[in-house]
């Protein structure tokens, strides 16, 4: 980021609607809100915006598709890996939604990044900062899953291009799926809503 005044060191800080100020490059848990994290994943657009009808599908809709498709492949899971779940591209409510060719041509800086806010959103909400491998894995998958939809009924993919990229789906279809484009405040308090079942469950299991 460009230097706030002459001489000065770059400003490495975003201020927050929350009233916080996150650094970007060490972020704190504290600075951490997830009212900062819904508001700007419903604000940010999916596949670059390249997507059909009056709204984009955002971040936070992935996130919400990723945490139900991951709750469909995984039997009974932990309000733990739920949230995990929910919160997977949480680093893009400041960082912004790459699609995957771009990210691995700007290489290891931006993923650095990713890791250290992925590290203090986990933190914040009192998830261990790595998530285990199995978990990851199943994440992932679910995020594959959501991807294919998303490609062939929003992005303009074919079926033979989205099953090279993403894989096919196999045993669940999208039709148990909202997949619909919703304006950005509609998804914000969706996103809430379900960050704040998912923290009922968490209290009641513990």
């Amino acid at each position: 980021m460009a230097a706030d005044r002459a001489g000065a060191p770059p400003r490495a800080w975003q201020r927050m609607l929350s009233g916080r100020r996150l650094d970007l490059l060490d972020p704190s848990p504290l600075d951490v809100e997830i009212s900062d994290i819904a508001h700007g994943l419903a604000r940010v657009a999916r596949w670059n915006g390249q997507t059909g009808g009056d709204h984009a599908f955002s971040v936070a809709q992935h996130s919400l598709l990723v945490e139900d498709i991951f709750c469909a492949l995984v039997p009974g899971p932990s309000p733990d890996a739920r949230l995990t779940a929910l919160l997977h591209d949480a680093p893009e409510y400041v960082i912004g939604d790459m699609i995957s060719p771009f990210k691995s041509a700007v290489g290891g800086g931006y993923k650095a990044v990713e890791q250290r806010l992925q590290r203090a959103i986990h933190l914040r909400f009192s998830l261990p900062a790595d998530t285990a491998e199995k978990l990851k894995r199943d994440i992932k998958r679910a995020d594959q899953v959501a991807a294919y939809f998303e490609a062939t009924l929003l992005a303009g993919f074919s079926v033979p291009e989205a099953t090279q990229f993403f894989g096919r789906p196999r045993g669940i279809s999208a039709d148990r799926f909202d997949l619909a484009c919703k304006p950005a405040r509609s998804v914000q308090s969706a996103f809430l809503k379900r960050f704040a079942s998912i923290e009922k469950l968490r209290g009641a299991s513990r």
